[in-house]
């Protein structure tokens, strides 16, 4: 089954602080981990514990993309958040967040 990949708008500016290079890297690995079966535990892919941003996480190196995903007729992955982790410190559109 494939999914459908939906991007919040806040996503967008977020995508804007990365290189160009980087943002390619983040966005291939959007569309082949998450494309398919986005709810399997993988290396790369982890549920989280209850938090205000995400329940699901996608780690692509440093950097993590946080989603959700909705079952239904045509099932829909939506992309809620992308960050750069340094060390302890999350980084989600240039401010630092906790989980």
């Amino acid at each position: 089954m494939t999914y459908l990949l939906e991007f919040a708008e806040s996503v967008k500016a977020q995508l804007r602080a990365f290189t160009a290079r980087e943002r390619v890297v983040i966005l291939t690995a959007i569309e082949q981990q998450l494309g398919h079966e986005p709810l399997v535990e993988t290396r790369h892919r982890k549920p989280l514990r209850p938090n205000p941003i995400a329940p699901w996480e996608l780690r692509i190196g440093d950097f993590r993309v946080f989603y959700d995903v909705i079952l239904g007729e045509s099932p829909v992955v939506r992309i809620l958040a992308v960050g750069q982790k340094e060390g302890n410190t999350l980084r989600i559109g240039g401010k630092e967040v906790s989980l």
